[in-house]
């Protein structure tokens, strides 16, 4: 999923990872190993016996610094192999959307993993401008990280 023209903050990075598309959706879709790659996520854990299909809801257990908090997001896209998107607060609200997409290259998978925001979510509205930006900046950084482990370990499966 691509993020839309009124996203009022986005990031994109790329790595490409020596596994099957396959292998790296069902780490990127895995709630309770996330925390293992992302400097943010604790991991996730899935609701009223979702398991991962479009419509089905999670708790993402997160922290940054001393801060410790959990959010609802609901699955937009499940397609294995292909891409596992998920929105923070649900489709509806259309808030923080988080997006892997996979494709298939020589030698393994092409993973892409996208953020972006379109309405801010009742915590992002309390921040001034600048503290929003410093978000962003954390954010992107994260991304970047996340991907770095995600190879790892998918290629030392």
């Amino acid at each position: 999923m691509n993020r839309p023209d009124d996203a009022i903050a986005h990031h994109q990075a790329s790595v490409q990872i020596s596994a099957s598309p396959e292998a790296v959706y069902d780490l990127v879709s895995d709630l309770g190993r996330m925390g293992e790659w992302s400097p943010e996520s604790l991991g996730g854990s899935w609701k009223d016996g979702g398991s991962g299909q479009v419509g089905d809801w999670f708790e993402g257990h997160n922290r940054s610094g001393e801060r410790e908090w959990t959010r609802e997001s609901e699955v937009a896209v499940a397609e294995r192999g292909t891409e596992f998107t998920f929105v923070v607060g649900g489709v509806e609200a259309n808030c923080t959307w988080w997006s892997y997409q996979m494709s298939p290259v020589e030698n393994g998978t092409l993973l892409t993993e996208r953020w972006w925001v379109v309405n801010k979510t009742p915590t992002l509205q309390t921040l001034t401008d600048e503290q929003f930006q410093g978000r962003v900046a954390f954010t992107k950084g994260s991304i970047d990280t996340t991907l770095a482990a995600l190879k790892a370990a998918a290629e030392s499966s």
